[in-house]
């Protein structure tokens, strides 16, 4: 699967992020939630590889510590002319497909009305209610 480019057999350290740099070498960096600690300073050069790499593949340090590389798992090629045909057929669809949608009106709320008996009900209880307080009112004075 993948191919060792450079033997360079790196020791790892907990907390460390190691890849590999624009340059070609190994380089490592603290990892924001690695060993517990917050990550200080600036990315560090750990050793030269020199490696040029090549298009379409991936480059990684591998468990014993040399750099590797993998095909990378993607057609480029094969994904534009699929993507140049799906946006040819859309456009021919949009003209014959598209129509108006009718506008919906929305409906309105009635709102609750108490009906006219049941005012007068109603007032007729707090009248009733300021009468008995008017004579209580009185009886107390006299």
């Amino acid at each position: 699967m993948a191919t060792v480019v450079a033997k360079i057999g790196v020791r790892r350290e907990k907390g460390w992020l190691y890849y590999l740099d624009k340059r070609g070498n190994v380089s490592r960096a603290r990892m924001a939630r690695g060993g517990g600690r917050k990550p200080k300073g600036k990315p560090q050069m750990v050793a030269k590889a020199g490696v040029k790499r090549e298009d379409g593949f991936l480059y990684f340090i591998d468990k014993l510590g040399n750099v590797a590389r993998v095909k990378m798992a993607r057609a480029g090629g094969r994904r534009k002319t699929a993507r140049r045909k799906t946006a040819r057929r859309r456009t021919a669809r949009r003209k014959t497909a598209r129509k108006k949608a009718a506008r919906r009106k929305t409906a309105r709320r009635k709102t609750a009305r108490r009906k006219p008996a049941r005012r007068k009900a109603a007032r007729r209880r707090t009248a009733r209610k300021k009468t008995a307080r008017r004579k209580t009112a009185r009886r107390k004075k006299a």
